[in-house]
């Protein structure tokens, strides 16, 4: 992510009555159990899969992707998906909501986030991520060939890096202008002719009753007070994914078109799903 997006008209915090806070004891308690106990699983398998396989990971991503269904089948929020995750080598770009879209797109693919540098260090969540596999990047011009280096290597393995254009989160009725920057690691010679950018649209359906932007994280809203918001809703709504046809990056000739054409595929569901 970069600078945070914003919007004036923030939905004022919830206030909690004593059901509410069962849900979120029950329900935060066993997520909490079910994150952190495929997180031994992972790397206790790890352990063994990383001598054999190297940067291959054959095993561990089954577990992150059952955790991730796991996840969303306790706090209770339906996921429904559409479209055809692609195969062989390749990227998947998103839009982003908020955090909800870790465990969302981790459900419906095996996938491997790019993120931000920073976050490898926050409490909890950059553990999670590291083990996972995730990307960090810097922000750093002059690291930028060791970083291409990095993703040539991931993407050459295998792996499918999934990273957010928009650069931040929004309040999940919108599509921001996607940024071509990551765009320009696909482009090397060595993967140009092999590679395929998948767009994505994740679209959130709020509880019947509540404020349509219910999931969306932005602006000034902190963690936790969102995750208690989400654990503590009576009943979800749901969320969709849409995997669009690959984009073969050889039939690109620059990362500003190939950003824009992944940017009107996400962008053109959105729509519609509003319209709907």
């Amino acid at each position: 992510m970069s600078v945070t997006w914003d919007d004036a008209d923030a939905p004022p915090p919830r206030r909690f009555g004593p059901g509410d806070w069962l849900r979120v004891a029950v329900r935060g308690l066993t997520l909490l159990a079910l994150v952190f106990g495929g997180l031994l699983l992972l790397l206790v398998v790890r352990l063994i899969e990383r001598p054999l396989c190297g940067l291959h990971r054959p095993v561990t991503p089954f577990i992150t992707v059952g955790v991730c269904k796991g996840a969303l089948w306790l706090i209770g929020l339906p996921l429904h998906v559409t479209g055809t995750p692609m195969h062989g080598q390749g990227a998947v770009v998103a839009n982003h909501s908020s955090w909800l879209d870790i465990f969302v797109l981790n459900a419906s693919k095996r996938i491997y986030f790019v993120s931000k540098s920073e976050v490898a260090s926050w409490p909890g969540i950059g553990w999670l991520a590291r083990s996972t596999g995730t990307v960090f990047v810097v922000r750093d011009p002059r690291r930028a060939t060791e970083q291409t280096q990095m993703f040539q290597d991931r993407l050459l393995a295998g792996h499918k890096l999934l990273f957010f254009p928009e650069g931040t989160s929004t309040d999940g009725l919108r599509v921001l202008p996607f940024k071509p920057t990551l765009f320009q690691a696909f482009l090397a010679p060595e993967l140009r002719d092999v590679l395929q950018v998948q767009p994505a649209t994740v679209i959130y359906h709020a509880p019947q009753g509540t404020d349509a932007r219910f999931y969306g994280w932005w602006g000034d809203m902190d963690f936790a007070s969102h995750l208690l918001s989400t654990l503590a809703a009576p009943r979800q709504g749901r969320v969709e994914v849409i995997y669009h046809a690959p984009l073969s990056v050889a039939d690109f000739t620059d990362r500003k078109a190939l950003a824009a054409a992944a940017e009107t595929a996400v962008r053109g569901a959105h729509v519609l799903a509003a319209i709907d």
